[in-house]
């Protein structure tokens, strides 16, 4: 069998794999990452069901790097780099770990049949995790935690254990939960899906391979009778032109929507200092905000000096956004947090500045008046994680970077503690 020398204007190497659905070549002039180019091919039931769908592979390739960038906003860490052609992309060389990683929030499907008794459609809260050995041979039989851990997988010198497969749970959940957010936005209910990880030749754990169509089960409306999945292809008994003529407008719908799964909410973080000598404190706020996808606008007034300037600057602001979060850097007698608290309908955070009176003005702006509701903190990335909290409410990107934050912060710790373990 010949295979393609160039795709994409790319020279290809040699032929890594050859799955059902894909080819996966080196690009030997980009060490340290390959090209996955898409095959036109639907299968089901390990490879036994199988057509030829002209036109899949193109819309596997988009759907897939849609919801890659998606991920990637979220800071979470994939291999996938960009698409290369139509039909291929450009991905960060991984050794794959034999493992699906499968999240569900409605039953249905398989998990039917193997847990007899459970009404489709029950609701899993937390999300129900899976894992699945990959070996078509034995139809990837359901793994057990602890059978994963016992398998010891060694993957580009990284054994698989207990701080691993820990970390591989957490991204699998919070990859599920960004989407099915996404998801909302158009009335889509995201009810399972499937992803695989890879480890790089860093010793990197990365989200990798494939997102497309065939790994998930969206129900438009909540209604599975509405499905425009994979699942559609898998019922279907005797396979015409006509079936598949559907299946391929419903994965084609599915690319065309997820132009639409970025967060409508205009937002901004409105940091208002009262002096000009706190500007360096004031841009601490607003680069711990930015590391986190916030928009960011710095102001300088007085509530006391200016009082009718500083709430005239407040109402721009409301007129003008959908989520707004202000943040006060004042001390020596803090009015202009209780003043913007006092006057708006919004969020406001006291974020004093230092001084070698912090005690009082931490204190000034705590003993606020009744019926005023201003946040204190003192350190910059406090404010910017509380202002990101708040946006998040409505913005699944920023909830979802607060989320990606708190993960690394724990698996850098496991790390290490692994290596203080093994000194």
């Amino acid at each position: 069998m010949s295979y393609p020398k160039e795709v994409g204007g790319l020279k290809l190497g040699t032929l890594l794999i050859e799955g059902k659905t894909k080819q996966v070549f080196d690009l030997p002039e980009q060490p340290g990452h390959c090209l996955l180019l898409n095959k036109d091919r639907i299968t089901a039931g390990d490879g036994v069901k199988a057509h030829d769908l002209e036109g899949k592979a193109a819309i596997s390739n988009q759907t897939n790097a849609k919801v890659f960038e998606i991920l990637k906003a979220a800071n979470i860490k994939t291999a996938f780099v960009k698409i290369a052609s139509p039909t291929a992309f450009i991905s960060k060389k991984c050794d794959m770990v034999p493992i699906e990683w499968v999240t569900r929030r409605l039953a249905t499907g398989s998990f039917l049949k193997r847990n007899p008794g459970v009404p489709e459609g029950y609701r899993f809260t937390p999300v129900k995790l899976e894992t699945f050995f990959k070996d078509d041979a034995n139809h990837d039989p359901q793994w057990s935690e602890e059978q994963l851990l016992s398998a010891k997988l060694k993957v580009n010198d990284v054994v698989i254990g207990q701080d691993e497969v820990d970390y591989m749970k957490k991204v699998t959940v919070l990859v599920f939960e960004i989407l099915e957010k996404a998801w909302a936005l158009r009335d889509c209910a995201l009810i399972d899906m499937k992803i695989e990880f890879g480890v790089d030749t860093e010793g990197n754990i990365l989200v990798a391979d494939v997102i497309d169509s065939d790994s998930w089960r969206l129900w438009p409306s909540g209604d599975k009778r509405l499905m425009v999945d994979k699942q559609v292809y898998r019922d279907l008994k005797n396979v015409t032109a006509a079936d598949l003529d559907t299946v391929k407008r419903n994965f084609a719908w599915v690319k065309d929507q997820l132009d639409h799964l970025k967060p409508t909410i205009h937002h901004k973080v409105v940091v208002f200092m009262g002096s000009p000598q706190d500007r360096e404190h004031c841009n601490k706020i607003a680069n711990a905000a930015k590391d986190l996808g916030l928009e960011v606008d710095l102001r300088i007034t007085s509530a006391h000096k200016a009082t009718e300037e500083t709430l005239r600057i407040m109402q721009q602001y409301e007129d003008t956004h959908g989520a707004l979060v202000f943040i006060a850097v004042a001390g020596r007698s803090n009015g202009l947090g209780p003043v913007l608290s006092g006057n708006t309908s919004y969020p406001v955070i006291n974020c004093p500045p230092p001084s070698d009176k912090l005690v009082q003005d931490i204190w000034s702006s705590l003993s606020v008046p009744s019926g005023l509701g201003c946040a204190t903190v003192i350190y910059p990335d406090s404010a910017a994680i509380m202002a990101a909290q708040i946006i998040g409410l409505q913005d699944y990107l920023v909830w979802g970077r607060l989320r990606a934050k708190q993960l690394e912060m724990s698996a850098s710790l496991r790390k290490a503690d692994k290596q203080i373990r093994n000194m």
